[in-house]
């Protein structure tokens, strides 16, 4: 239950992407699968890479994987903000 605590809480940050330029690498699937990998890989990090089962879930399961799931989406818009200056540079065109 604890890995479904995690991916939830990813895919409920992960709305909050449409506020931002879509600068994502892979578009805002690529932000999805940014925050679900974030989310997921530090909740089993805290948690000594065991999952926790329905009885050991509380909320604080849930929040333990915000930082993740943020930290997803930010290497996602990166990657995706410096592929598009490679891009730009290698076109000819002004960068910005």
């Amino acid at each position: 239950m604890g890995l479904l605590a995690w991916a939830m809480i990813g895919l409920a940050l992960w709305h909050f992407t449409i506020w931002l330029p879509d600068r994502y690498w892979g578009g805002i699937v690529g932000a999805l699968i940014g925050a679900l990998i974030g989310a997921v890989v530090v909740g089993l990090a805290i948690h000594g890479f065991t999952i926790p089962g329905r009885h050991a879930t509380h909320l604080i399961t849930a929040i333990e994987g915000m930082p993740g799931a943020l930290i997803g989406i930010a290497i996602v818009y990166a990657e995706g903000v410096r592929r598009e200056k490679a891009h730009v540079g290698q076109a000819g065109l002004p960068t910005r």
